[in-house]
């Protein structure tokens, strides 16, 4: 990946003993963690978090992996900029997504409530005639909303809506399609480092059928999921969990897949 590789950080994971625990009124807790719901915190000042998340299909064995490297821009930080790489695969084979660029604006950060509106443009890099790709440029805007109910629980809440006014299909025809995605996620705080959670999409989206012409789809997923910390005196902070996703497409094909997710997430700077 065009990133920071995982040599330095194995590099850096082997040089640093693990934190003794923390004392109970300063745990360094989990946070900005989730698989498919998105939580509204933007990275700390000079703290850089590379996120990698592989989806399997349980039948057809296809897969999406996916790299997120996110990087805050100032001191605040009210802004994050992003990107991230995706690597589909289906009965074609696998190859290169879609490339995304993020940025994304921290509007409210509070002990209770955070919000964070973000704006993405994705790069038509993936092939669209072996269905790895939209076909052409594309726009998201979406809403991100997390609120913490109590000390135990948190929910994040999302609405984005996704605009491609030039898709293709495998056969090449061209058509503009859109989406919308509803999301919503339970979080429950087990402990500062373990935590217990479930997601929840709906995404309404459309595909290219013939020139000019698209179908529209609806799609729900329910992933219960699970996630836990390991903190590093260097201030790394790596972050593994696991998922099942259960899609549901309003038919009686339910498709059930599994999710690992890992991250790192660590100061670049003093």
């Amino acid at each position: 990946m065009p990133a920071i590789g995982l040599a330095p950080l194995i590099a850096l994971l082997l040089q640093q003993p693990v934190t003794a625990p923390a004392p109970e009124s300063e745990p360094q807790s989990i946070s900005d963690n989730s698989f498919l719901i998105e939580e509204a915190y933007n990275q700390d000042r000079g703290v850089v978090q590379h996120i990698s998340l592989f989806t399997r299909e349980w039948r057809s064995g296809e897969y999406l992996y996916s790299f997120t490297q996110e990087w805050p821009v100032d001191a605040a930080p009210a802004h994050q900029l992003s990107y991230t790489i995706q690597v589909p695969s289906n009965g074609d084979g696998a190859g290169f997504g879609d490339l995304w660029f993020n940025w994304r604006y921290q509007s409210v950060s509070r002990d209770r409530l955070a919000i964070a509106p973000r704006v993405s443009v994705s790069a038509p890099t993936g092939d669209a005639s072996r269905g790895l790709g939209a076909g052409g440029v594309g726009v998201q805007a979406a809403l991100p909303v997390s609120v913490r109910a109590g000390d135990r629980f948190v929910l994040h809440s999302n609405l984005s809506g996704t605009i491609v006014p030039h898709g293709r299909d495998e056969a090449g025809d061209r058509a503009a399609t859109g989406a919308i995605l509803v999301g919503q996620s339970l979080v429950w705080l087990t402990s500062p480092r373990f935590n217990v959670f479930c997601e929840a999409l709906v995404n309404r989206e459309s595909s290219v059928t013939g020139p000019g012409t698209t179908a529209w789809d609806t799609t729900i997923v329910i992933d219960p999921a699970v996630r836990w910390a390991y903190n590093f005196h260097s201030g790394l902070q790596i972050v593994p969990g696991i998922g099942f996703p259960i899609t549901l497409n309003g038919g009686p094909d339910e498709r059930w897949s599994v999710l690992g997710y890992l991250s790192f997430e660590h100061p670049f700077r003093h």
